[in-house]
């Protein structure tokens, strides 16, 4: 987790209060409040190049500037009808990706001047979450009816299958090395499977391999580490678990007993660490190893649901 000025660790977090915050990793100081008037957040992410964040809140995206204290977002992307619930990027930066209750993916041309939406991926019911394939081809939609799509970005083919039907996909995870899929939906359960495929022409094709219930309760998130080692679910049960893909046995339980419903997390470049965001207006990072709290970042007035990490050290 080292960062120096050139390549800084950055944190961000959002939620119900209208605010993105951004924390020193390390000390758990805000050193930075950027106020979004217009909606909750729902979601973040840091582009590749780390110079933005977007914020994805309701009909909008907007794009803040990491490395200035401009507190107005510099690009705004709207035209969608409903809350965006998802937003991500092209591993070079060329396009983002959204997903959202009015029962659409999308793509946007970051390179163009038109702000624009340039394809949309139409499904039958609000799309919880989105995931890019890590060969950047595919796009994984999971929506609320209990469908997953496959989104062929080559060939606009798509796939589609039905893990549980009426059970809503909260969260889709591929691990970086694009061998495992894991899936978590509003029942506490967790799907993985395994992928072949995915690579020139070639589709990616998935087989089931394991189904287990991760938590009592509404799965919120589920993510692979960065060495594709650890599968993380996070819960309204007020955990987060974290599983060993090898066997898929349970290491550690994340609790702590002002923690609420936890709805997002990430994992540090070396996957010793994790953060996650819960609706007692709190972050926390935890040691994975341990399962205890190194820092809390306090200072959201509501519920925090949304984060983004990057402490990996760009070459």
């Amino acid at each position: 987790m080292s960062g120096g000025s050139s390549d800084p660790v950055i944190l961000a977090t959002a939620g119900y209060d209208h605010t993105v915050r951004f924390w020193q990793a390390h000390s758990g100081i805000c050193h930075r409040t950027v106020q979004h008037p217009d909606s909750q957040v729902n979601s973040l992410e840091i582009t590749p190049d780390k110079q933005l964040i977007a914020a994805a809140g309701y009909q909008h995206i907007r794009m803040y500037d990491l490395n200035s204290t401009n507190p107005n977002p510099i690009i705004n992307y709207d035209g969608v009808t409903k809350n965006v619930t998802a937003v991500g990027f092209h591993e070079d930066g060329r396009w983002m990706f959204t997903g959202g209750e009015d029962n659409t993916a999308r793509i946007w041309d970051l390179r163009s001047r038109n702000l624009q939406c340039q394809r949309i991926f139409q499904v039958n019911a609000p799309v919880n979450c989105v995931c890019l394939h890590p060969n950047q081809g595919e796009l994984i939609v999971g929506d609320q009816s209990g469908s997953i799509h496959i989104w062929d970005l080559k060939t606009d083919n798509n796939e589609h299958l039905i893990p549980e039907p009426d059970a809503a996909i909260q969260s889709i995870s591929i691990d970086p090395m694009g061998t495992m899929m894991a899936a978590v939906n509003n029942k506490g359960k967790c799907y993985i499977w395994t992928l072949t495929g995915g690579r020139r022409e070639e589709p990616t094709q998935l087989h089931p391999k394991k189904k287990f219930a991760a938590h009592n309760r509404y799965a919120l998130k589920c993510l692979f580490s960065p060495d594709s080692t650890l599968l993380a679910t996070t819960s309204a049960d007020q955990t987060c678990c974290i599983w060993r893909t090898a066997d898929l046995s349970l290491m550690t339980k994340l609790r702590d007993q002002n923690q609420r419903w936890v709805w997002d997390c990430a994992f540090s470049g070396d996957s010793q660490y994790i953060i996650t965001a819960s609706s007692d207006n709190t972050a926390r990072l935890w040691s994975v190893d341990g399962g205890d709290v190194k820092r809390e970042y306090s200072g959201h007035q509501k519920a925090v649901v949304c984060l983004a990490f990057r402490d990996e050290v760009v070459a």
